[in-house]
């Protein structure tokens, strides 16, 4: 069975936006419970330990450039089947090839600006938890 919690991240470019309301409210309405959520503005070097999975890509030091150029707002989310649910209402990463109605589809601006994070299993997702949040805040 599937793991019932999962983490995002609103990006810079989302929260630059204005879309948290709008995206907080999408994932809510989706079934999710949100465990845990704070506002706070990445260092690059801290974005860098967070994408330390990316580090020889060539978009590693432009992803953490980006991701340290604003606010980010990090949340752990609970539901069944989490992380699959997740991604399906993220959408694809490409917001072109997203499908409609997806998060992604309706707020990100392209594929490096692409508005949220999302988990890509279970164990990642408790990782990431841990990288933003105590385990007294994940209550």
């Amino acid at each position: 069975m599937s793991g019932k919690r999962t983490f995002t991240m609103i990006k810079p470019d989302a929260t630059a936006a204005n879309n948290i309301g709008a995206i907080t409210k999408m994932i809510e309405e989706a079934g999710f419970v949100i465990k845990a959520s704070k506002m706070t503005r990445l260092t690059p070097e801290r974005a860098g330990e967070f994408y330390a999975v990316h580090k020889e890509r060539p978009f590693y030091k432009d992803l953490c450039e980006y991701m340290s150029s604003g606010p980010i707002v990090a949340m752990v989310l609970e539901k069944d089947n989490a992380v699959a649910d997740f991604r399906t209402l993220i959408g694809a990463t490409n917001p072109a090839d997203a499908a409609e109605g997806t998060i992604r589809k309706l707020y990100a601006k392209s594929i490096e600006a692409n508005a949220v994070h999302g988990s890509d299993a279970d164990e990642t997702a408790a990782e990431e938890a841990k990288f933003f949040f105590s385990a007294l805040e994940l209550y």
